[in-house]
């Protein structure tokens, strides 16, 4: 295809994107981690973020940060097995495995870059990967660039997975990846069946638990809080949510970390994160270690506004967690509806397929520890209008 075709071609594809109500763009958007983030000249309550416990603005986080830098510069400069690596960084990944009761951990530039090595080290075209149809892009593109046999069960669906695995009990080399909490929808994965059946057929258990650090399981994450942590080979968390920060980090037994350390490409080829970043992850760990209070805290608050929000009629899905999916079904009405609440003081975030399957266009509120309750009576209020207008 010569360059002139594929320009026609890219320009085809933007304006069925348009006209589909899908394009997607950067929005007018400045501090878009703070409760309130300015949009277009107007300051708004910021339900779109993944700063659930308000921490990217902490004032402890940010000294972790300045001293960091004060520290060490402000780059790495190289990545970590060259000269990227500071005594800040190992000591991170030493609380970060005490934090989880791991034998080491280990950091990543993301959470996606850290699924994308997990999947390079241990998978390739001898395995089969069983995986949640609704996991995060980043597990789906781990897995095909791996080469391994994905094989999908439906979501949350223990029979059919059940089904899935006992089709391929004969296979030599298998992994079960799920998501712990599902980012779109906001419910849970099965984990305690999940274990049992990755213990009955033998197979290597890694789990997600982006969504659910800091939160849940006094800061360790859904499979804590359920009481299967030990039977997870592989955590994979995420600095860049409830932490506050930035960056992936995966702990686990010594062995398993020491080979993906060595085979994981995302790692090996990428220079090391900012000591800042470093130092307000670090400061991240140690304030949830001390306080898990802000968790609890927020999934209160996350309960009380979804029975709210169904009383009026909403439908929010099967969410037991802090992300409260607002399903409206049509991309043209789901995004007439975050224009409204941008009017009654609310910035939700619009999420269309494919994002999600199609005809679940939704609203998807990201509830924050830092919510004031006058911040939740702006919100019930604006739904209160948002009923009258839409339903």
């Amino acid at each position: 295809m010569s360059p002139k075709s594929i320009y026609h071609c890219i320009q085809g594809e933007l304006a069925d994107l348009e006209k589909s109500a899908s394009l997607r763009t950067v929005p007018e958007v400045d501090n878009g981690a703070d409760r309130y983030l300015r949009f277009k000249g107007e300051d708004l309550l910021n339900l779109a973020s993944n700063d659930y416990l308000g921490l990217a603005g902490d004032s402890v986080l940010k000294e972790g940060a300045t001293d960091a830098v004060a520290k060490y510069g402000c780059g790495a400069a190289a990545s970590r097995l060259v000269t990227g690596n500071f005594g800040i960084y190992d000591q991170l990944e030493k609380e970060l495995a005490e934090f989880h009761n791991r034998e080491d951990s280990m950091v990543f530039s993301s959470g996606y870059a850290a699924n994308l090595a997990i999947m390079d080290a241990f998978a390739d075209k001898k395995t089969v990967v069983f995986s949640d149809k609704l996991n995060h892009a980043s597990i789906l593109d781990g897995i095909r660039m791996s080469g391994a046999r994905q094989v999908r069960y439906r979501h949350n669906d223990m029979e059919h997975l059940e089904k899935r695995m006992a089709d391929h009990a004969d296979c030599d080399s298998r992994i079960l990846i799920t998501d712990t909490i599902f980012s779109m929808d906001g419910d849970l994965a099965h984990m305690e069946h999940i274990a049992d059946l990755c213990d009955r057929y033998d197979t290597m258990l890694v789990v997600d638990e982006a969504h659910a650090e800091g939160v849940f399981g006094q800061g360790r994450g859904l499979c804590r809080e359920m009481g299967v942590s030990d039977r997870v080979d592989l955590h994979m968390g995420a600095f860049s949510k409830g932490l506050g920060s930035m960056g992936g980090a995966v702990s686990g037994r010594r062995e398993l970390v020491s080979y993906l350390r060595n085979r994981g490409r995302s790692f090996v080829f990428s220079t090391a994160l900012p000591p800042a970043v470093i130092g307000a992850s670090l400061a991240a760990l140690r304030l949830v270690r001390s306080d898990d209070s802000r968790g609890r805290r927020l999934l209160e608050m996350s309960r009380e506004l979804k029975l709210y929000l169904e009383s009026l009629g909403f439908d929010c899905g099967m969410t037991q967690s802090q992300i409260i999916p607002v399903i409206l079904g049509d991309n043209e009405r789901t995004l007439g509806a975050q224009k409204f609440l941008l009017t009654k003081g609310l910035y939700v975030a619009a999420i269309r397929p494919p994002t999600v399957p199609p005809n679940t266009a939704r609203l998807r509120l990201s509830m924050r520890a830092d919510f004031t309750r006058t911040d939740i009576d702006l919100i019930r209020m604006a739904f209160e209008a948002l009923k009258e207008e839409f339903l």
